[in-house]
Parts: C-alpha cells; sequence; structure tokens
C-alpha cells in the first residue's frame, strides 16, 4: 500500500499570543479530493502554509509520501510537487499574466526570456484548464477573478501533484467553479491529491471525497462525505446549529399588506444613478449607460458573471473612479463630482469586493482601520484621540464578533473573515443611507455569511438602500428585492426577485438573451 501523500500530526503554532494550531492533523490517502472546512480563524490557511513551507511549525511532525518534511522551504516544496493556490493574490501587477505564470521557471532562448514560447505555453494551459484569462494583459489590468484563474494556472504550470486550493472558488462564476471541478478531478484520476479550503458547504458535497473540520486551532472531526450533510458539516466546524440560507422575509398584515410584500415597504428615494457610464485604466468603456434608483428600505441585487462592470459601477458610485459620463444622486444631492470624503458625508458606505487593496490598511491595527475615514470625529487638538478610538473598536469588535476581540492586532494577523468583519464594522457600524456592498460575504465562513447577512436585512429593515453586487446567485436572489443582471457593461434585464431564478437569470448572464433592461 503507497504512503499517504499527506500527514500532519501533533501540529502548534502561534504568532505571539495567538495560537493559530492546537495539536492539529491531517490525513490525506492517495487519490483523492480532500476538503479541509473550519471557521475563520479555525487554523486552516496556518495548517496548509506549514505543509507548503511557507511557515514552520513549533510542534509536530509533517510528511509527504511518506517521507519526514517538517519545516522544509517552498522551493523544496514546490521541487516535490506540493503547490499551494493561496486566497490572497500572490502576483506581480506590471506583469503579464503569462510573465506571472512563468515567473521562477521561465522558457528561455539561449540567455533571454522567450516570450512568445512563455505566451505559447500559457495558452495552451489556459485551453487545457478553462480557465480563461488573456495571458498578454497586465495582471494589474484584471479582474478579481481573473486574478484567482491566474493564481491556480500558475501552480499548475508548475506540475504539482499535490495541490492545495485556498477557496479557490470565491472570485469565480458557475461556470468556471465546474471548470475547475473538471481540472481536479482530471488530476485526481491521473494520480493527484488535492487539499481544498472551502466555506461553501454545497461545494464540499460536490466535489469533496473526505473532509477534516478544524476549530479554534484544533481538528475536531474527519468524515466521508458521501456519509454526512451541510449540516452535519457546518454544526462540528461551529459548535452550534446554523442557518445555511437567508431565512424568508417577514410579511406585514393589514390595508394594503400582500404575502410577498417586505416588512420594510420601500420608501423615499436614496440612491439615484443616471446613465452612468465609465471607463477602465485602457479607455475602453465598461459601464455604458446604466440608470437606476434604490429606495429607502430597498436591497438591489446585480448578479452577473465577474468582469461585466460590477466593480466599477460600484467604485464609480463611492467616489474611487472617475465618471466618463452620467450622475449619481444621493438623498437629492448630486455627488458626481464630490470627493470620496464627501460622499461618506452625504451617507455613502462602501464595502469593497477586495477587502485587502481596497478596504483595509493591513499593517494599521484594528482600532486603526475601524476608523480609516474618520479621523477627524476622533480627533482633539489636531491629534488622533488614543482613548476615544480604543473605545470606539472595542464597542464595535464585540457588536461585530470581530475575533481576537482586542483593538490591538495588526489587520494583516487576522483571518480573512475578520478582516472583512472588520471592514464591515466600520461601514456599517456609523450612520449611512446608502450602502453598497461588493462580495461581502467573500472568502467567509458559514458563521459569518450568517452574521453579515443578518446585517444587511437589519439595514434594510432601518430603511436604508442597499446596493448588492455578489458572484454568488443565490445571495443574490434570497437578499434582494429587485434583480438586475450587468453583461457587457450593461444591465440586460431588471426584475423583481420574486420573478428571478437561476433558470431565468442565467440566458442574461452569459450573453444568451439580448433583452435590454427598460
Amino acid at each position: 500500500m503507497s504512503a499517504h501523500p499527506i500527514r500532519m500530526a501533533g501540529i502548534d503554532k502561534s504568532f505571539g499570543p495567538v495560537r493559530a494550531n492546537r495539536a492539529a492533523s491531517l490525513d490525506v490517502a492517495p487519490g483523492e479530493i480532500h476538503a479541509l472546512v473550519g471557521e475563520n480563524g479555525a487554523g486552516k490557511s496556518t495548517l496548509m502554509k506549514i505543509l507548503g513551507g511557507l511557515v514552520e511549525p513549533d510542534a509536530g511532525t509533517v510528511e509527504v509520501n511518506g517521507r519526514d518534511v517538517t519545516g522544509w522551504s517552498t522551493s523544496d516544496a514546490i521541487a516535490n510537487g506540493v503547490g499551494v493556490v493561496h486566497q490572497h493574490f500572490m502576483l506581480v501587477p506590471t506583469l503579464t499574466v503569462a510573465e506571472n505564470v512563468v515567473l521562477g521557471n521561465e522558457p528561455r532562448r539561449g540567455m533571454l526570456f522567450d516570450r512568445t514560447r512563455a505566451l505559447t505555453d500559457v495558452n495552451a494551459l489556459i485551453q487545457k484548464t478553462g480557465l480563461v484569462v488573456p495571458a498578454d494583459r497586465r495582471v494589474s489590468e484584471l479582474s478579481v477573478g481573473e486574478a484567482q484563474r491566474v493564481e491556480i494556472l500558475k501552480t499548475l504550470y508548475r506540475g504539482a501533484k499535490i495541490l492545495i486550493l485556498d477557496e479557490p472558488t470565491a472570485v469565480l462564476s458557475p461556470p468556471d467553479v465546474r471548470e475547475l471541478w473538471t481540472v481536479l478531478r482530471k488530476l485526481r484520476d491521473d494520480g493527484g491529491t488535492i487539499v481544498l479550503i472551502t466555506h461553501r458547504l454545497d461545494e464540499v458535497i460536490d466535489i469533496s471525497d473526505t473532509i477534516t473540520v478544524m476549530r479554534a486551532g484544533a481538528t475536531v472531526g474527519r468524515m466521508t462525505t458521501s456519509e454526512t450533510t451541510p449540516a452535519e458539516i457546518a454544526k462540528a466546524m461551529v459548535g452550534r446549529d446554523v442557518a445555511l440560507s437567508v431565512p424568508g422575509r417577514e410579511t406585514i398584515s393589514g390595508p394594503g399588506a400582500t404575502a410577498d410584500r417586505p416588512s420594510s415597504a420601500a420608501g423615499a428615494l436614496l440612491l439615484e444613478v443616471r446613465d452612468l457610464s465609465v471607463s477602465d485604466s485602457r479607455r475602453i468603456r465598461v459601464v455604458d449607460g446604466v440608470t437606476f434608483s434604490i429606495r429607502a428600505g430597498e436591497v438591489l441585487g446585480i448578479a452577473g458573471v465577474e468582469g461585466n462592470g460590477q466593480t466599477e459601477i460600484v467604485e464609480a458610485i463611492a467616489g474611487l473612479r472617475d465618471i466618463a459620463a452620467g450622475s449619481v444622486v444621493v438623498s437629492g444631492h448630486d455627488v458626481t463630482r464630490a470627493t470620496v470624503k464627501d460622499r461618506r458625508a452625504a451617507g455613502i458606505a462602501h464595502v469593497p469586493e477586495d477587502r485587502h487593496r481596497r478596504g483595509l490598511i493591513l499593517e494599521y491595527s484594528i482600532a486603526e482601520n475601524l476608523v480609516l475615514g474618520a479621523q477627524d470625529e476622533f480627533s482633539k487638538r489636531g491629534s488622533l484621540d488614543g482613548a476615544r478610538i480604543d473605545a470606539h473598536a472595542r464597542e464595535q469588535i464585540a457588536k461585530f464578533d470581530v475575533r481576537p476581540s482586542t483593538p490591538a492586532p495588526a489587520a494583516r494577523t487576522l483571518s480573512g473573515g475578520n478582516q472583512q468583519k472588520v471592514v464591515i464594522a466600520r461601514e456599517m457600524g456609523r450612520s449611512f443611507t446608502v450602502l453598497l456592498a461588493a462580495q461581502p460575504t467573500r472568502g467567509v465562513d458559514v458563521g459569518a455569511i450568517e452574521f453579515i447577512h443578518r446585517q444587511i436585512r437589519e439595514a434594510r429593515d432601518a430603511g436604508k438602500a442597499i446596493l448588492l453586487v455578489s458572484a454568488e446567485l443565490n445571495e443574490v436572489l434570497a437578499l434582494a428585492d429587485t434583480v438586475a443582471v450587468m453583461y457587457r457593461g450593461k444591465f440586460a434585464v431588471t426584475m423583481p426577485a420574486s420573478d428571478a431564478t437561476p433558470e431565468v437569470l442565467g440566458p442574461y448572464m452569459t450573453g444568451g438573451n439580448s433583452r435590454d433592461a427598460a
């Protein structure tokens, strides 16, 4: 019987006062896709960084294919066929896709880099895997979803036989996910071993053969996928029963009430966007004449395959991109040419899709990140008031369940889900009238998703106007009153959420229906 590709036992790892792994273990058999699940901060990513040579354990042993490799380096791991696809990108923005994929293993013609062969090789890999991305485009010009595909391609290019994927589908569309599953199953069938970290329990059931569950840094269970359910997995992860879907909307009683009318009837017009057009860095029109409005107590959900203008429309409204044409009005005030600070003062809160690039300063503490954009409110005689900032942070940390529950740690040290909670706390923990929520649950666990969904519902019920952009179609359908599908910079269709289903929206998302929104 062949040695198990991965065996980790008794793994301890601490970062200062934070203990990330506590006698954790992982055992992956040959020829299987193994899901590693747990809440944000459960220690999954740290365990995989140890396996990939990025971090050395404080205690415990790591075996790969029967050989003790405890404390090996990343170069050792790569040389021995272990590849890690990280949740947060490790790409060079100024290089092209092809250059990033071959970086460190460049094809050469004599002493020179063979760019033509690199393009040919990478395009062949793209064709083989179905992970479509323009090989000659700079990474800085890519959407988040496209950048994630480059990370996956980069690892596959190096011929990894043990592939570790940390939230690989967080930014992929359903068709992209299906293509990735095809790749993973082929790798498995060809003798490869895959460890998949994901918070999407439907994916765990769909793709994995076995499951390891972690909680609070420790391994708490190992399951056979075919013998368990999402509810059982979630309970093992969190230690309690978890709602795996957004509860149905409450209905109201009395004159005028209808069965499908939400408890917070839409009110005053809070956000008006008229004929909005936005161009990207190449001066290509990526948002083309989009018009919509959102009233108090209303959620407009934008669905669509990523890269069709969703990012640009949110960032233009937030003031992070120039508006080529059109107007943005908040509570009757035109903010089309206003600064980001003035837009915040007008009532706009913004949860960006990329928490690292747009949402946080990773070197700053939790407390400092919680007052970004509002430093004037926490100043005293021209200097920041540390005591007020600390008190504010403790209040928001408790309210939004950020872990660890102290203000001092740098944002960089937090898990992805807790970083997201810091962004949510800053934006939704202050006074606002319009919430721009872009991919609000990307890369977070089932418990955090439940919490964030509740915050959005409560904001809606409190009379806020919410623009929700999500690659999760089920999330859009569950939270929105009205659904729009964006395709090639335009709204392909807009309809009440009660009329929207994946089957109805699917053709619009892929350009299979030419109908335009009214």
